[in-house]
């Protein structure tokens, strides 16, 4: 399984990003994917994630009302729609992928996301 993530960049404060996750490697059909995210000096911590065959989404307390998470099944790719954006939401985005409800097996490079107040 490879994730590629891409998208990130700097944006002032209440401002949007989208990023993107291109899986490939196997069908994805009964896999997790999330969005987990790691700000300097923090550990990391869930942001979304979206069962891909049902496309059930979750969200943190903290992004709920402001993030969508989504999939494209042709193109096999994840998103995360980021709106109304804060400087607290700055930090390294990484996606990963999951079979069924076991740990995040899989972890892509993770892109930057800058938020100037």
């Amino acid at each position: 399984v490879q994730l590629q993530a891409s998208g990130g960049g700097l944006v002032q404060a209440g401002g949007s990003l989208r990023l993107s996750c291109a899986a490939s490697g196997r069908r994805f059909g009964n896999y997790g994917m999330g969005w987990f995210r790691q700000a300097p000096g923090k550990e990391r911590e869930f942001v979304a994630s979206i069962i891909w065959s049902s496309g059930v989404t979750y969200y943190s307390d903290s992004v709920k009302g402001r993030f969508t998470i989504s999939r494209d099944n042709a193109k096999n790719t994840v998103y995360l729609q980021m709106n109304s954006l804060k400087p607290e939401d700055t930090a390294v985005y990484y996606c990963a992928a999951r079979s069924g409800v076991g740990d995040y097996a899989y972890w892509g490079q993770g892109t930057q996301v800058t938020v100037s107040s």
